[in-house]
């Protein structure tokens, strides 16, 4: 392989690479107002990796006590099985 084509290569790697980055930060942040609601994902249908698995839909049962989906805020504590993810504390 030629130097231009390597360094084109990196080049256009490095962009999808940031591309894929920015695409998954946004798609872990929960929207304002909701909540995450563990226990209560059908399989195949939870909102993010857990330490089972790292991406959505990836569940394999129903109501994993680890599985979570995002819902209004207020609502989980409503839902047979539904536990309210705490959420992790910021560094100062």
């Amino acid at each position: 392989m030629s130097k231009n084509n390597l360094i084109t290569s990196a080049a256009i790697t490095g962009i999808v690479a940031l591309g894929m980055v920015a695409a998954s930060s946004s798609a872990i942040a929960g929207k304002p107002g909701m909540e995450k609601c563990m226990g209560i994902a059908k399989a195949g249908q939870n909102d993010c990796g857990t330490s089972k698995h790292a991406c959505a839909g990836m569940s394999k049962v129903d109501g994993d006590a680890e599985e979570w989906l995002y819902v209004p805020k207020g609502t989980c504590n409503k839902i047979v099985g539904g536990t309210v993810k705490p959420e992790k504390k910021k560094a100062k």
